[in-house]
């Protein structure tokens, strides 16, 4: 009879209609366009373009995390992806605009197609690689990344699409806006969190957990492994794409292998697997981050990013779990009704 109970309380939680949901990301969505507007109008350049950053931040961590966090693999990869990502789009939009595309149409276009493409390089590279575990998948992953970047500062251009080797890419015209990055921010939360959290999400929890067992109990490992992948890369694509367009300019320094360990840096201090936590992590940081920058010492040394690893260290150490550790924001109403005595039957 208490199992019964508890059975009842379960199924007695309210649920909020599909319907409703989606209705309300799709009102956030067209909210952030007068927000946006309202940022342009009283906000200088540079507080903009931190907010703006947050918002791809939180592209790249999310998705990262959907790989390492919820899937319970180990990339050092995303860097390339973004890299994919960003040249496609950044490439794209300075051929073609220039000869009477729309930007903003031109844009959403080619950020999508360069999405595509790092979805593809994901498949490509996790078919072979994700068949490793652990310290070799992260190294293969690395690797991944640093010929990603070679091939980039060894091309000058492919056909009429210039490239731009070493030197980079510039003249790209500037159509990101907080607009476009927020709505990148809220899609990539709202898909990575229902892929999590649906019925077929329990198959990359249990990889996570013991992927032998989940295998022995009839679950395709690699396809669940490599789909999480492709997903994965699909958004840091989309990020590297926003990334071009909204800086103008493209460095392949930009996307060497500390750029991946940046975003680990943000899956690993959010909580792995923790959506929301991640998503605070990413705020947090690069808030802290800019207002270190100006921070100096008696040498004239930029002590920000020591300051800044001797935070993430004392994080780790406090709180190796992370801010979230495993838990969601606002999955915890839930899990508390669960918690409380069952009535009687």
């Amino acid at each position: 009879m208490p199992l019964l109970a508890k059975a009842n309380q379960i199924d007695s939680v309210p649920r909020t209609p599909a319907w409703m949901l989606n209705l309300f990301w799709l009102a956030l969505i067209l909210a952030c366009y007068p927000i946006n507007r309202l940022l342009e109008a009283n906000l200088n350049d540079y507080l903009y373009l931190v907010l703006t950053r947050i918002c791809l931040n939180i592209v790249l961590a999310t998705s990262l995390n959907l790989i390492n966090g919820i899937t319970g693999q180990f990339s050092l990869g995303h860097a390339g992806f973004m890299a994919v990502g960003a040249y496609t789009c950044g490439t794209f939009l300075q051929h073609y605009v220039g000869v009477g595309w729309n930007p903003i149409a031109a844009a959403l276009l080619f950020v999508i197609v360069g999405g595509l493409l790092a979805a593809v390089a994901g498949l490509i590279v996790g078919v072979p690689a994700l068949r490793l575990r652990g310290d070799y998948l992260a190294i293969a992953t690395l690797g991944f990344g640093e010929i990603i970047y070679i091939v980039i500062r060894s091309t000058e251009s492919i056909g009429p699409f210039k490239i731009g080797s070493a030197a980079g890419l510039d003249g790209i015209p500037k159509v990101t806006t907080f607009f476009w990055a927020a709505t990148a921010a809220i899609i990539t939360v709202v898909c990575v969190w229902r892929l999590a959290y649906s019925a077929k999400g329990k198959a990359f929890a249990a990889i996570r957990e013991d992927e032998v067992a989940a295998a022995a109990m009839g679950i395709n490992t690699t396809f669940y492994k490599v789909t999480a992948f492709v997903i994965g890369a699909f958004f840091a694509g989309v990020a590297g794409g926003l990334y071009g367009a909204l800086d103008q300019t493209i460095d392949p320094e930009q996307f060497r292998f500390t750029r991946s360990i940046e975003i680990v840096a943000l899956v690993v201090l959010g909580g792995t697997g923790s959506i929301t936590g991640v998503v605070l992590a990413a705020i947090v940081l690069m808030i802290l981050s800019e207002a270190l920058r100006d921070l100096k010492g008696v040498t004239h040394v930029d002590l920000r990013l020591i300051v800044y690893a001797l935070l993430l260290i004392i994080t780790m150490l406090l709180r190796p779990q992370g801010l979230m550790g495993a838990k969601e924001i606002f999955r915890s109403r839930r899990k508390r009704n669960l918690s409380q005595p069952a009535p009687a039957a």
